[in-house]
C-alpha cells in the first residue's frame, strides 16, 4: 500500500500565481509588440451620401 504525499494549500496557490503570471506576462509583450507595428492611415477620406429616400418615420 502507497502513502499518497498531500500538498498544502500554500503551494497551490503558488503554482496558480506563477501560472497567472506567466498569462498576464505574455499578454503584456502581445499588445507591446502590436503596439511597434506602424500601420499606415488611410488616405482617402470615406464619405457616405445617404439619401432621405431610404429613412421612414416611425410614430
Amino acid at each position: 500500500m502507497q502513502f499518497i504525499k498531500k500538498t498544502s494549500s500554500s503551494t497551490i496557490l503558488l503554482r496558480l500565481f506563477v501560472k497567472l503570471a506567466l498569462v498576464l506576462i505574455v499578454i503584456f509583450v502581445i499588445i507591446f509588440l502590436l503596439n511597434k507595428i506602424d500601420f499606415p492611415a488611410p488616405k482617402k477620406e470615406i464619405e457616405n451620401i445617404i439619401s432621405n429616400e431610404n429613412f421612414k418615420i416611425v410614430k
